[in-house]
């Protein structure tokens, strides 16, 4: 097994919801939504880990957490060994960098792409004034961008390759860990590939590790070494990708299987998962999975499901009816 470069344990993230006037002169208390509640797992150097789910169960603020964007509520952050405070250091932010899921909103779009890549490398003091002009060409090579492309504008590229230049600008600070949060969500399926396989030699060439976040289980599975499963919050199942898809263990990770369209003749889309997602709450009793669970029993109103290992597997499941 690989060196562990980010690990988290017990690791929250609460938000507090906004009250009106009366609410406060009557003394009451915020609501507090629990978008991350008491995630634990590890990142090892040279894998990828897909992070799945459905649409508000709080994949996105997981990667905002271990990014640095959103502090912590709770649990603790390490990298290589080290905890993470909540103020991080300048190589500790460097680290972590991620790849957002709009490219135009993420990028200035009153800077060219050389002047974006400049600052950042100069800034970090990555190289030297006389280099950066170098750097800069090698940063678009990697990506698959023309050098032309160094003085042009967000607003002058497509969807895709502005998402090229937000992954030469994660690059540029040399990272130790990319998570990309929905990255290709957002652009055309035959630009989604693209932006997939350009990830995938990078890591190939560069060794890179990856946290990939997506709802689109069909993304993960082309992309990932190992997947976590996330609902409401917490993780409900991890394992190797292809261990998963062959024999998924959690009522969910079946369902969210089910939906996959099958592309075989004859055959029909899969069906999704029966109902909404229930919206967060403050405090849960029992699995978070009840209400849509088609093998629910009466115990699992009031058991809150640990996520332990399968005997004899690399799964971790949080379902007290698997073990």
């Amino acid at each position: 097994m690989s060196e562990v470069i980010l690990s988290a344990t017990g690791l929250s993230k609460h938000f507090v919801g906004r009250q009106s006037l009366v609410s406060k002169l009557r003394g009451k208390e915020p609501l507090t939504i629990p978008a991350v509640d008491g995630v634990d797992f590890e990142i090892h150097a040279g894998e990828t880990i897909g992070l799945v789910g459905e649409s508000g169960c709080g994949k996105s603020t997981l990667g905002r957490t271990l990014v640095g964007l959103y502090p912590a509520t709770a649990g603790e952050l390490s990298l290589y060994g080290e905890s993470i405070g909540q103020e991080r250091t300048l190589e500790q932010r460097r680290s972590v960098q991620m790849i957002f899921q709009d490219p135009f909103a993420s990028l200035n779009p009153r800077m060219s792409v050389g002047d974006m890549l400049k600052e950042i490398l100069l800034f970090h003091k990555l190289v030297s004034k006389e280099k950066v002009d170098e750097r800069c060409k090698e940063l678009l090579s990697l990506v698959g961008l023309p050098l032309s492309a160094l003085q042009s504008f967000p607003r002058q590229f497509s969807g895709g390759q502005r998402q090229r230049i937000g992954i030469a600008r994660a690059l540029a600070l040399e990272p130790k860990i990319l998570i990309a949060d929905e990255a290709v969500s957002a652009l055309d399926v035959s630009v989604q590939a693209s932006i997939v396989n350009l990830l995938l030699d990078l890591k190939r060439d560069l060794g890179l590790t990856m946290l990939f976040i997506s709802h689109n289980i069909a993304v993960i599975r082309q992309i990932s070494d190992q997947i976590v499963v996330m609902y409401l919050g917490r993780i409900v199942e991890t394992g190797p990708t292809e261990q998963v898809f062959a024999d998924p263990q959690h009522p969910y990770t079946k369902l969210l299987l089910s939906s996959v369209p099958k592309m075989t003749p004859g055959s029909k889309l899969g069906e999704a998962p029966d109902g909404e997602l229930p919206k967060m709450q403050a405090h849960f009793q029992g699995c978070r999975f009840q209400s849509r669970c088609p093998i629910a029993v009466e115990s699992c109103l009031t058991v809150d499901p640990e996520l332990l290992q399968i005997r004899g597997s690399h799964h971790r499941v949080a379902c007290q009816l698997v073990h």
